[in-house]
């Protein structure tokens, strides 16, 4: 499975615009030079989060892009959905039936089953975790998805002479 890069780079520049003070904005320029993404994918990925109802956007001399709500309202779930879509739908078969106009294991299928499996656990973790959770270090949300376990105290004796 892969991430595509309107996933990736959205929600880089999300992020990006989630770290800006509040009512502050970028232009797309700012965010292209900030992020390392040409000016002319950050104005597609603008457009798909501005119609997503994720970003704002205002015209004038301060204007630019900023979040459509704070950051701790955006979830990851809902701004992946805006920028690519799912793992997997229910089109997926239809759309990968081989040679045959309909998939031969349509009736009973455990791949379809393992697909949906799959997308019903990352959807657990997207619904949950909001862009305010992103904008924490790495090693703070690994933590919280149990991929770390919390650092113990080193208790050292003291050093006598």
């Amino acid at each position: 499975m892969k991430f595509s890069a309107p996933e990736e780079y959205g929600l880089r520049c999300l992020l990006r615009l989630g770290q800006q003070a509040e009512g502050a904005s970028l232009t797309i320029p700012e965010i292209s030079r900030l992020e390392g993404i040409s000016p002319d994918y950050v104005a597609k990925l603008m457009r798909l989060l501005r119609r997503g109802q994720l970003v704002r956007s205002s015209r004038g001399q301060a204007g630019g892009y900023s979040l459509a709500r704070p950051a701790e309202q955006i979830f990851v779930g809902e701004a992946l959905a805006v920028l690519g879509g799912r793992l997997f739908d229910p089109s997926f078969c239809g759309r990968y039936a081989g040679e045959e106009l309909v998939c031969t294991h349509s009736i009973d299928c455990s791949i379809r089953s393992l697909w949906r499996t799959v997308q019903v656990a990352v959807d657990r973790v997207l619904t949950r975790t909001t862009l305010r959770d992103l904008l924490g270090a790495e090693r703070e949300l690994d933590q919280r998805a149990g991929l770390l376990m919390p650092t113990p105290a080193v208790h050292k004796p003291p050093i006598t002479q």
